[in-house]
């Protein structure tokens, strides 16, 4: 366990959850909860082995990265994984609720040597096949309706072959998580733009419409929002990060958190499956995700 600042947060945070799982503790000195939660953390960091990492970070000294993650009451535990947060808890829970809340998310102690959602590598499809890939997904989500992970790799595939309105069939089941699961609401912003983008028959014309608006008036968000969304819709990915950073660079709050709700439903989107490794060996890090990940940081946190 450590104490984590501003100055070491990418490194012990963001940068140490490409490698091991993060339990990021926010906490405060005069919260009695937190000093109920502390100790309890600690006690499963060492029963889980280097299962996880745990940190705490001082709401009081920290403010900018407590509003960052949109802390509203203490203790609050977010835990990363490859360098974003994917869920999380509020309050002093009991040690059975918090084993459950890891196990959900964390490798087993004996790791394979990869996999592809929840199918073996030795079991996945070929790569070149895409009519086998979408079928193995398929088959995973009718196999566990409830398996998130596999349900958000079958809806991306779908959006990504341009099967817009059978994803949605596929997303319609879940559609009411969305505010829950982060990678639902990531899908569903991808879904929104491509909405916004069917919206509009001239789409050479609205490019260059918001092109307009922005060169005369550089905080012209709804603009660069407008273009962001475009650029998602067409799978620009860089393009639409680009644009969303110019917002947050010049307001971190525009439209309840638009921007940085949206920057992040990317880089969920454009995350590559997670391959497990051996004991020992580093998780390979996508280049682009890694690169943005550390943009969105030294944004928001400046």
């Amino acid at each position: 366990m450590m104490n984590v600042t501003a100055e070491n947060f990418d490194d012990e945070v963001v940068g140490a959850s490409m490698q091991t799982p993060v339990l990021v503790d926010f906490w405060a000195p005069w919260c009695a909860p937190c000093k109920v939660l502390g100790p309890l953390l600690e006690k499963i960091e060492t029963d889980y082995a280097g299962r996880f990492r745990l940190v705490k970070i001082d709401s009081d000294e920290q403010q900018e990265i407590s509003q960052a993650f949109g802390i509203r009451s203490l203790p609050t535990c977010v835990l990363m994984i490859g360098g974003k947060p994917v869920d999380g808890f509020m309050g002093a829970v009991p040690e059975s609720q918090i084993k459950e809340f890891l196990d959900k998310h964390l490798p087993e102690g004996d790791v394979l040597e990869a996999e592809v959602t929840s199918v073996e590598v030795g079991d996945a499809p070929d790569a070149n096949d895409p009519v086998a890939i979408e079928e193995a997904l398929h088959q995973a989500v009718l196999k566990n309706p409830e398996d998130e992970n596999a349900r958000f790799a079958y809806i991306k595939h779908l959006l990504l072959a341009g099967r817009d309105d059978d994803a949605k069939v596929a997303f319609a089941s879940v559609i009411a998580q969305a505010a829950q699961v982060r990678r639902f609401d990531s899908l569903q912003r991808w879904m929104n733009a491509i909405d916004f983008v069917a919206d509009r028959a001239d789409l050479t014309g609205a490019s260059a419409g918001f092109d307009e608006k922005i060169a005369t008036n550089k905080r012209d968000f709804d603009a660069r929002f407008g273009k962001a969304q475009l650029s998602m819709a067409a799978q620009d990915w860089t393009g639409a990060m680009d644009e969303l950073l110019e917002i947050l660079m010049r307001d971190k709050t525009w439209a309840s958190d638009l921007a940085r709700k949206t920057f992040i439903a990317i880089l969920d989107i454009i995350e590559p499956p997670p391959v497990k490794v051996a004991d020992g060996q580093i998780p390979p890090v996508d280049p682009v995700v890694a690169t943005y990940r550390r943009r969105l940081s030294s944004v928001i946190l400046s």
